[in-house]
């Protein structure tokens, strides 16, 4: 089977994007240096992944010392 993007020779990523709460991007794929997201089907939360996301912590600690 191939991928349709490859096929037609379209500028697309098969990682997964991680959209971190500091605004932070990064791509699961080790070779991907183009973040955009119109590159990646695939787009997750960073407190969706497994185990979570460090930054989700400091988010929620910042937010409540703000309070």
């Amino acid at each position: 089977m191939e991928c349709p993007s490859c096929a037609r020779d379209l500028d697309h990523c098969h990682g997964t994007l991680v959209l971190h709460v500091d605004a932070l991007v990064e791509c699961t794929e080790p070779d991907c240096t183009d973040t955009d997201l119109v590159r990646h089907s695939l787009t997750v939360r960073c407190e969706e992944v497994d185990g979570g996301c460090v930054c989700t912590a400091d988010y929620v600690v910042e937010y409540a010392q703000a309070s």
